[in-house]
């Protein structure tokens, strides 16, 4: 039970799902996705749960389906949206305000997700951004991606890492990660990830929920957070590339005071709680019962 969690689990996990149940490979539909995160916020496990992610151009839908369940929340528990931005950033930034301007007191779009391949797209995004919408950028991982997160460090911005996929070339090298988590430490750019990360641990698993499904390695959130946490205390890149290809449950080990990686390394409750805060702040997921499921079978919920 959730009474029964010990601190560093909680200081690793709180807040860190966003629910994407609109994309692959889930992809339900917009009432189903609205009665799931209805639900998940009033279980047990709640503190785990982030924002809601939907796209600027089905906002209207969303409130659509979520008007009654807002309606009966209680006083001051506003949803929280990460929108995701379409081609028109403009047209984009223009929706998530209308919207924000009708509902804002009951549910808030404060969150925006964008992809960026120049330096120019960050920086017109920037100027349009409200003060109140805080925005992670989608970086490609080739040869861009040290002077675009330095263009968003130079802003004051945030980044955000794709990590899989519906297909195995989806998935970047652990080289990549690692490459993509220590240049947003240098730079002190924080980042989110994305796709991929349905279980805790790495592992070799169907890659969607279709019958003939492709299969391929994914990479595992406790893999991912635990090497960001690692990697801002100084750990060299060749240890960070074990930790986020670590498949083994039993050298991952949380006991009141932190956690442990293979009974020698350790940080903790206060380290996983800062790099929670100031650098990796959460993952998108499609499911939000599939990693509750299988950190239950880890014994760690």
């Amino acid at each position: 039970m959730s009474e029964n969690i010990k601190d560093s689990v909680r200081a690793l996990l709180a807040g860190i799902v966003d629910y994407a149940g609109l994309f692959p490979p889930s992809q339900v539909s917009m009432p189903e996705a609205v009665i799931n995160y209805a639900t998940y916020k009033n279980s047990n496990y709640n503190w785990m749960l982030g924002r809601f992610v939907v796209p600027a151009a089905r906002l209207d839908e969303f409130f659509e389906s979520a008007n009654d369940f807002i309606s009966r929340g209680q006083s001051g528990d506003v949803w929280h949206l990460s929108v995701l931005a379409g081609e028109d950033i403009y047209d984009s930034l223009r929706k998530i305000e209308d919207f924000n301007a009708r509902n804002g007191s009951r549910v808030i779009g404060d969150v925006l997700e964008v992809r960026a391949t120049t330096e120019s797209k960050i920086e017109n995004t920037v100027k349009a951004l409200p003060p109140n919408l805080t925005a992670y950028f989608e970086l490609p991982l080739d040869e861009r991606l040290p002077d675009l997160v330095c263009g968003l460090a130079i802003r004051g911005q945030r980044a955000k890492i794709r990590t899989g996929g519906v297909t195995p070339e989806d998935y970047p090298s652990s080289k990549a990660i690692v490459r993509f988590i220590r240049t947003c430490l240098a730079a002190n750019v924080p980042f989110k990830a994305t796709a991929g990360l349905h279980h805790p641990l790495r592992c070799f698993k169907a890659l969607t929920y279709e019958p003939d499904a492709p299969t391929g390695t994914m990479n595992g959130f406790l893999n991912m957070f635990l090497t960001t946490a690692f990697a801002r205390y100084g750990f060299k890149p060749i240890v960070l590339e074990q930790i986020l290809s670590d498949e083994s449950a039993q050298n991952f080990k949380f006991d009141e005071s932190g956690v442990w990686w293979r009974g020698e390394y350790f940080l903790n409750n206060s380290q996983l709680e800062r790099v929670r805060r100031q650098n990796i702040i959460s993952f998108g997921s499609c499911s939000f019962t599939e990693p509750i499921e299988d950190l239950q079978d880890l014994n760690l919920l």
